[in-house]
């Protein structure tokens, strides 16, 4: 693993460089997990293997640095991916984003258009609506030092209960331990006041939306197609759909790295 050390911060933010060809594959993940932990499968499946990858851990997650005056707000995530990607001279990335990771992808795409040649995007935040567990963080705890007092066991014990039920969220316990309580707070509040659909429908590069097949129907289905998204959906999954089916998701994300790829007429 690799860091970048971001001075202002005093903190490192961590990456797997996966070699490979390029425009790089960039992969940001959710709430209280760590693209360590959900992406190498997908990263490394033969019909991706090729492309080269960045699996990023944000500040506050998986192997990164937990600075306590960063804000976990979705801009300033977007700004250390950002200087990430400028210190390694990367532009025009394929970048796939999971729930919160989706959200900080379309926020980057239209922040800095220059780093991002197409999305990625599964079961992201795009309206506060769409927050249901980092709602239920918020809800639990009414401040942030309640959470890290006692609310952060609370939840870990709920992902632990999720794991004995579904093999697939086997990890996810380890990286919510691993998570800094303070930004899965911070992050939380941030998500439950996302307001990102008409930034992502007003994006000028290729988009897929991923569904989960057990998260189906959803309201977001209509205004997708008339925004013009392509929708893909991964069979046999819900919103954990990176750990409980990656090769069908991997597929999905094959398939639109191609499309972008692909000379337009």
């Amino acid at each position: 693993m690799e860091s970048l050390y971001l001075p202002d911060l005093d903190a490192h933010l961590c990456y797997h460089d996966l070699p490979g060809e390029a425009p790089a594959t960039v992969y940001l993940h959710g709430l209280g997990s760590a693209s360590s932990a959900d992406f190498p499968r997908i990263a490394r499946d033969p019909r991706l293997a090729s492309h080269g990858a960045l699996l990023i851990d944000l500040l506050g997650f998986g192997f990164s640095d937990r600075p306590a005056a960063f804000p976990h707000t979705l801009e300033a995530h977007v700004e250390t991916v950002a200087r990430l990607l400028d210190h390694l001279s990367l532009r025009q990335c394929h970048v796939v984003g999971h729930s919160m990771g989706g959200s900080i992808a379309i926020a980057l795409a239209a922040a800095r258009p220059d780093l991002v040649s197409g999305l990625v995007v599964a079961e992201c935040n795009l309206d506060p609506e769409d927050a249901t567990f980092s709602q239920m963080i918020v809800d639990q705890s009414p401040t942030e030092e309640a959470y890290v007092a006692s609310g952060h066991a609370a939840v870990i014990a709920l992902a632990e209960e999720w794991a004995a039920a579904n093999p697939a969220f086997g990890s996810y316990p380890g990286t919510l331990r691993a998570a800094d309580p303070r930004a899965v707070f911070r992050c939380s509040l941030a998500l439950v006041g996302c307001h990102l659909r008409e930034t992502f429908f007003g994006l000028n590069v290729p988009r897929t939306f991923v569904f989960g097949a057990l998260t189906l129907p959803d309201r977001l289905e209509p205004m997708l197609a008339d925004a013009g998204v392509a929708v893909a959906v991964v069979p046999d999954a819900g919103h954990g759909m990176v750990g409980e089916n990656p090769a069908a998701f991997a597929a999905i994300v094959a398939s639109a790295m191609a499309d972008e790829d692909r000379p337009q007429s």
